[in-house]
């Protein structure tokens, strides 16, 4: 996997919209945090674009990130918010230059789409806040950001988790929203999960429906090959009148039983404040115990 430059002071960071609209004028704290990294910081065209829920049309989502992609003097591309859309300007996009240029896309959510895109190219991303989340984001998800975009050591060590499953594993870690992944497959953004870990996290979810994305991660051999799995955020979900009967931790348990690797849960990354940043694509060793698990970057 292709690692993009590390950042430097006096790099400049893009902002712009690959999915819903940023009408607000509520961008001064991310790039007041830029600025104090000693970042430059570049304000795309589709911010402030209103066409519906998205920012503006397909043709002008994809012109934006198309001209921050292909641009030198843009070392980074932070998309503002996720929603739904990215998925509809993917195919319009040219990654020529980006690949003679790399440079880091950093995201969640619906951005999942460009993680997954980039992973099947061999490039890594950053999954992590966005600009819209950053003034209520834990100090802990801002720094472990800072830490991934100036190419510092990454690693975390997490509280124990009643349902965790014991073990450790190494491989390079793909993934990001379970929602994203899962209508992915069968297109050429489709991740391969071979000997990877697998990271998952969801938003507003029906449980049941938790049950059919995994099920069909199952069954497309994903869960058949992965060396382990990080389970982050399972945030608002809901249930029917009828109840499915398990929560969202409790799914993923059932479905993955027959399979003997790591599983670590309650992860601090998704749709939270602590939403702290992880390094897609990048080999990841997952040590996973009853005092401690750790996450370790190489």
């Amino acid at each position: 996997m292709i690692t993009p430059p590390s950042l430097q002071r006096g790099d400049t960071v893009a902002i712009l919209a690959t999915a819903r609209k940023n009408t607000e004028d509520n961008l001064k704290p991310a790039i007041n945090l830029l600025k104090s990294w000693g970042l430059e910081v570049v304000i795309g065209s589709t911010i402030g674009l209103d066409n519906d829920q998205l920012a503006g049309t397909d043709k002008q989502r994809a012109a934006d990130f198309q001209h921050q992609l292909d641009n030198p003097n843009i070392k980074a591309i932070w998309c503002v918010k996720g929603g739904y859309g990215t998925v509809r300007i993917i195919d319009l996009l040219d990654f020529t230059t980006f690949k003679k240029n790399p440079k880091w896309i950093v995201g969640f959510s619906d951005v999942t789409v460009l993680h997954n895109h980039l992973n099947t190219m061999g490039y890594k991303s950053i999954h992590g806040i966005m600009p819209i989340t950053a003034p209520r984001a834990t100090p802990q998800a801002i720094e472990t950001l800072r830490i991934a975009l100036f190419g510092e050591k990454l690693s975390y060590d997490i509280d124990p988790f009643l349902m965790n499953r014991p073990g450790k594993a190494s491989g390079e870690l793909v993934g990001g929203n379970l929602s994203i992944l899962y209508s992915l497959f069968g297109s050429p953004s489709a991740i391969d999960c071979s000997n990877k870990i697998l990271f998952i996290e969801d938003l507003d979810e029906y449980l049941y429906h938790i049950d059919r994305m995994l099920m069909n991660l199952k069954r497309n051999g994903c869960l058949e090959s992965i060396k382990g799995i990080v389970v982050g955020s399972m945030t608002k979900m809901k249930d029917n009148d009828i109840p499915w009967g398990k929560n969202a931790i409790e799914i993923i348990e059932d479905v993955t039983k027959k399979y003997s690797i790591p599983i670590m849960y309650n992860f601090p990354a998704g749709h939270i404040q602590d939403n702290r940043a992880l390094i897609l694509g990048n080999n990841v060793t997952i040590n996973v115990n009853e005092k401690c698990s750790t996450l370790v970057f190489e």
